[in-house]
């Protein structure tokens, strides 16, 4: 496609994008409508948001328009798989200036799509607006499917933590990436498009879960988020973490303990759960740790002593700590 968002025009952008999206079952209505209409079988909805703005959450020169797509619907669906439900649809709000070109919402609206059909979702509408910096807000919604709700608030003391999916590669990837190179490249690539495992969260629902999150800010503070609402402790052993040979040679190269990742990079959106210690847990999920009872120790340690690396991502701090 040739020419610029400003030269294609709201309505020839939103035409564009719609054209190159698929559907699911669940939707009764999709986009061309005043609003969409998606199943709900549970009479429940599950619904997250998030917004990435360009410069703090991507940069166009490290990451193209559809790895954009990815990661920003990927860290939405993450969230509802880590209630315990099922993606089903997804909306996008769009601010782009005038000058881009027009391939690149287009590429975007193909990386969102792809994503939502990895999760089982399909995108059902949105809206676009000029303006001066690209900015994705994405609403998911998703389906309990009869399940309650896993949320933080239920880590009882005696539980086991767990975890699934990959903790600590976008962050190697964002320090790859930092320094001017492009490999190794599965690091890199897990910074550009996050592989939440998003079938585990119903699936720990059905196993009994008593409290989940997504890994989305740093594994010691999304447990400290369960931790708190749970008003307990949790303490993580840090032998149990997985840290790749590769993560260890990047750590060497850049001069950083590459546990400073596993514990505290965001954005890998693997789910860590707490679960009674009868549950038997399938191999994916790894056991990294216990909660214990509330001490005067910090909410969350590690092989029983408090964390005093900083680390972890908080959106109003001047840089990533």
């Amino acid at each position: 496609m040739k020419g610029t968002v400003g030269e294609l025009g709201e309505f020839g952008l939103i035409k564009e994008l719609t054209s190159r999206l698929t559907t699911t079952p669940a939707v009764r209505v999709g986009p061309g409508d005043d609003a969409a209409v998606v199943a709900a079988p549970d009479r429940r909805v599950v619904a997250s948001t998030d917004i990435l703005l360009e410069g703090r959450h991507f940069r166009r020169d490290w990451s193209t328009a559809y790895d954009v797509g990815r990661k920003a619907a990927a860290q939405n669906l993450a969230d509802i798989a880590a209630m315990g439900a099922v993606p089903t649809a997804l909306l996008l709000g769009l601010v782009v200036p005038a000058e881009l070109p027009a391939t690149w919402p287009s590429e975007l609206m193909d990386g969102i799509r792809d994503e939502c059909q990895v999760a089982g979702a399909a995108v059902v509408g949105g809206d676009v607006v000029r303006g001066d910096t690209i900015t994705v807000a994405i609403t998911a919604l998703g389906d309990l499917r009869n399940h309650e709700p896993v949320t933080r608030a239920g880590a009882q003391p005696g539980d086991v933590v767990a975890v699934t999916g990959w903790l600590g590669w976008s962050a190697a990837g964002h320090a790859v990436l930092s320094r001017g190179f492009r490999s190794p490249r599965a690091f890199v690539e897990a910074h550009r498009r996050p592989e939440p495992p998003y079938h585990a969260g119903p699936a720990a629902a059905g196993l009994g879960a008593t409290s989940m999150t997504d890994v989305s800010d740093g594994l010691i503070a999304d447990l400290g988020h369960i931790a708190e609402a749970s008003k307990v402790r949790i303490d993580v052993r840090s032998g149990a973490v997985d840290i790749p040979t590769q993560m260890n040679d990047i750590g060497q190269a850049v001069g950083v303990d590459p546990l400073q990742w596993v514990l505290t990079g965001g954005e890998d959106h693997a789910i860590v759960a707490t679960f009674p210690p009868d549950v038997k847990l399938p191999a994916r999920w790894k056991v990294i740790g216990e909660v214990l009872n509330p001490s005067a120790l910090p909410q969350v340690t590690v092989d029983g002593a408090p964390w005093t690396s900083k680390g972890g991502w908080d959106h109003f701090a001047d840089i990533e700590s």
